[in-house]
């Protein structure tokens, strides 16, 4: 899967507070990986690609299990939030 820098980072910026340490505790991860995995400060350590184009850069996540239970979050919290 390919996605813009800006579009992995604004998704772990709209996460609720505590939801890194949660990604990290169901998918059995220490939480700096999923720290990593949004660009934190290692990308290059994250398994995910990135080459330089617009909005940041084109990322290539290979492994999408983060990505997948980072959105479920954000539906659960929008889900919440309509209630």
């Amino acid at each position: 899967m390919n996605i813009t820098f800006d579009e992995l980072r604004e998704i772990k910026h709209k996460l609720p507070h505590g939801s890194v340490t949660r990604i990290a505790q169901e998918l059995n991860l220490d939480e700096q990986v999923v720290r990593n995995y949004f660009g934190a400060h290692h990308l290059e350590n994250s398994g995910n690609h990135i080459q330089p184009g617009p909005n940041g850069g084109i990322v290539h996540i290979e492994d999408e299990k983060i990505l997948m239970l980072a959105k479920k979050i954000l539906d659960e919290t929008t889900e919440t939030n309509e209630n």
